[in-house]
């Protein structure tokens, strides 16, 4: 049972960011708009086109479970800074402040499943198993 929670976690983990991918690339503008208004205006193409990347490597190698740590590190990188940005609930106005409070503890929960991710690896059905099963002896 730990073998196919562990697929059904990663596969739920990955396609919450590989939402965040397609969202990124098809609203490409007005992502980076919002990224202005936020406060990120240093060069906003080069941050969205990073974010996008870590994006993409993470959310493909914790789905098929190919150095998966190493993609869900990339996505808790990604998560915690758009956490912190983006629900900064301490300084919102009142009529926000419990809306925002609750995401945040949401995304903080996303990086929950992230770290135990980082911390346990990609379980038994993942890439990475299939190529160690596939070793031939010497």
């Amino acid at each position: 049972m730990k073998d196919i929670a562990d697929l059904i976690g990663r596969v739920l983990l990955g396609f919450i960011f590989l939402y965040e991918v397609l969202d990124s690339v098809v609203y490409f503008e007005s992502t980076k708009q919002t990224m202005i208004s936020y406060g990120l205006s240093w060069k906003p193409d080069i941050l969205l086109i990073g974010a996008i990347t870590l994006l993409v490597i993470g959310s493909f190698s914790v789905l098929i479970g190919y150095h998966a740590r190493v993609g869900a590190t990339c996505l808790l990188i990604y998560w915690l800074v758009f956490t912190l940005v983006v629900y900064s609930f301490w300084n919102d106005p009142e009529e926000v402040k419990q809306l925002h409070a609750l995401y945040f503890m949401r995304n903080l929960a996303i990086c929950g499943g992230l770290f135990i991710l980082i911390a346990n690896g990609a379980g038994k059905y993942s890439v990475n198993r299939l190529i160690h099963v596939m070793r031939l002896p010497k």
